[in-house]
């Protein structure tokens, strides 16, 4: 099926579908389900978004995905549950990693599948591209290099999972889109001491700087590396546009990058997180820590062709995910949200 102009006719989604929120306590799933919401997808539509917590469904297990979809019967399903981390967590845990993100994947695409779901949308991550890929990074760069090895593990279960994906649809017809988000932030984030990514990592290190009167701050690496940062509530926007305007056919590219296509460096971003929190000291950088991909900027021109882009500026976004930070914090909270 070629994809549809925005603003087509043809309906991908409806109102009335039952849809599945994989993953809906987490940073992304959260956003994703108040979008659906916003716009009207849900009981508000006539149909339902359809979610399940791990204490009810347990994605690791097979027999149960097979089962909760053969009773609750999703039209649609957004797959946004996944093991996340920063790089110490990624060195820590390499097996975790891999493994349970593929049989997350592979239990909820093949019975999403074999359920007979319309719609599939897999949420992948720029760290599936090659680690000196040429900026800013094209989706056709997949495959083209060796990856970043500090996150290797969950990169290779991600390229797993756009390419299940594509052999479904190649083979069997099966309507499954991939989006490449790159960084995430914003509420509902994991603010973990040692497994967060770097902007939860500075929000909540600079925070514990003010709260402590202390005279500087250490952050890892140079500080060189440049990064592009998405707020998540954007991402939820771009997951319902793509659901609702993108089929593409069998032989064109089945996975979008999401992003700003603006970066800058982590110098700027503690810089920019330490004015967002009020702290005044001096910031040092431990140099003996991994610095990562030097650069990762995502080419967005893609889905920005079809009509869609970032609305939220990185300084208001940072703004209001502190706040969400702050509320987090005052409920005791601070937990992993994966």
């Amino acid at each position: 099926m070629a994809s549809p102009a925005v603003g087509d006719s043809q309906m991908l989604i409806s109102p009335a579908d039952r849809i599945y929120v994989a993953g809906h306590r987490g940073m992304a799933g959260s956003a994703i389900c108040r979008s659906l919401v916003a716009k009207g997808y849900g009981e508000a539509g006539g149909g339902a978004l359809l979610t399940a917590s791990r204490s009810e469904l347990e994605l690791l297990d097979p027999v149960a995905v097979y089962d909760w979809f053969a009773t609750n019967k999703p039209d649609v399903v957004i797959l946004a549950a996944a093991k996340v981390g920063g790089i110490h967590a990624n060195a820590t845990y390499p097996a975790d990693f891999l493994l349970d993100n593929l049989k997350i994947q592979n239990h909820v695409i093949e019975t999403a599948w074999r359920s007979g779901v319309r719609r599939l949308l897999f949420l992948g991550s720029s760290c599936i591209y090659p680690k000196f890929a040429e900026q800013p990074i094209q989706e056709e760069a997949l495959l083209t290099g060796p990856l970043e090895p500090t996150n290797a593990w969950y990169a290779i279960a991600k390229i797993a999972g756009i390419k299940l994906c594509e052999a479904l649809r190649q083979q069997h017809g099966f309507d499954a889109i991939s989006l490449m988000p790159t960084n995430l932030y914003g509420p509902g984030d994991n603010y973990h001491p040692t497994n967060s990514h770097v902007m939860a990592a500075l929000i909540r290190r600079f925070h514990q700087a003010v709260a402590s009167n202390a005279p500087s701050v250490t952050c890892w690496g140079t500080g060189t590396p440049l990064r592009e940062f998405l707020h998540v509530d954007d991402l939820g926007e771009a997951c319902v546009f793509a659901l609702e305007n993108w089929c593409p056919s069998s032989d064109e590219l089945q996975y979008l990058n999401v992003g700003t296509g603006v970066d800058l460096s982590i110098y700027d971003l503690a810089h920019l997180v330490a004015k967002t929190v009020g702290y005044e000291g001096d910031i040092q950088w431990d140099s003996g820590k991994p610095d990562g991909t030097p650069r990762k900027q995502l080419d967005v021109s893609k889905l920005g062709s079809m009509g869609w882009r970032a609305a939220i500026p990185l300084a208001e976004g940072l703004s209001n995910t502190y706040a969400s930070f702050k509320e987090t914090l005052a409920s005791d909270a601070l937990t992993s949200n994966t």
